[in-house]
């Protein structure tokens, strides 16, 4: 995986190279639709694989956003890059593995994934669970693994997490438009608050996929 991100992060630091020459001659909109479509939807391509991956190889990754950041609004490699991120309204790098396992685990209950992806059971719909508190939510039971470096990644174990991280009026919403439009305001908010003196964790409860 470590191989995967390293040549993720170079071909798209040669697509950015390339971009730059162009930049003055097209207006930043278009410039930044470009950049949309030629490196961060290439990033986002996949990326629920990346999901556990530690803290120094989601830099990487991060720094490619950064860069592209950089270029649309022609900052120098020394300013600070919080305030382009949050007028691009981009999550980081980490939380857009979080979003994309999240929408998976979305149309999984919806039956709307391939069959080797099977539909996950809520834990309301266990036997003997009907009665308690969780029955009355979304929550989905967590399989136990005995690798937690390992089987902490598979997508039933994963995924499952981070669905259960979510606030109930996300996992409830009525059509996948209205889920994204909700995940992305609720996964947003640790990025967008980074800009203030508290520590945010982006989806409360996850510090083992993003150490």
């Amino acid at each position: 995986m470590r191989t995967h991100v390293q040549r993720t992060v170079s071909r798209y630091f040669a697509v950015l190279r390339q971009l730059r020459s162009i930049r003055h001659s097209v207006p930043t909109t278009t410039f930044q639709t470009l950049i949309v479509s030629l490196v961060l939807s290439r990033l986002d391509y996949g990326n629920t694989i990346l999901i556990g991956l530690p803290a120094c190889l989601l830099r990487r990754l991060q720094s490619v956003m950064n860069a592209a950041a950089r270029l649309i609004y022609g900052l120098h490699r020394t300013d600070h890059i919080s305030d382009a991120l949050v007028t691009l309204y981009w999550l980081r790098a980490q939380e857009r593995v979080l979003f994309k396992m999240a929408v998976l685990m979305y149309k999984a209950s919806r039956g709307a994934v391939p069959l080797y992806l099977s539909q996950p059971v809520r834990v309301a719909d266990l036997p003997g669970r009907r009665c308690v508190r969780s029955a009355r939510t979304n929550l989905l039971p967590v399989p136990s693994v005995t690798l937690s470096t390992v089987g902490g990644r598979a997508f039933p174990v994963a995924g499952q997490t981070v669905w259960n991280s979510l606030p109930d009026n996300v996992t409830s919403a009525p059509s996948p438009s209205t889920f994204r439009q909700r995940l992305k305001h609720f996964s947003s908010r640790p990025s967008f608050l980074t800009l203030s003196s508290i520590p945010v964790k982006p989806f409360p409860h996850l510090q083992w996929y993003l150490k």
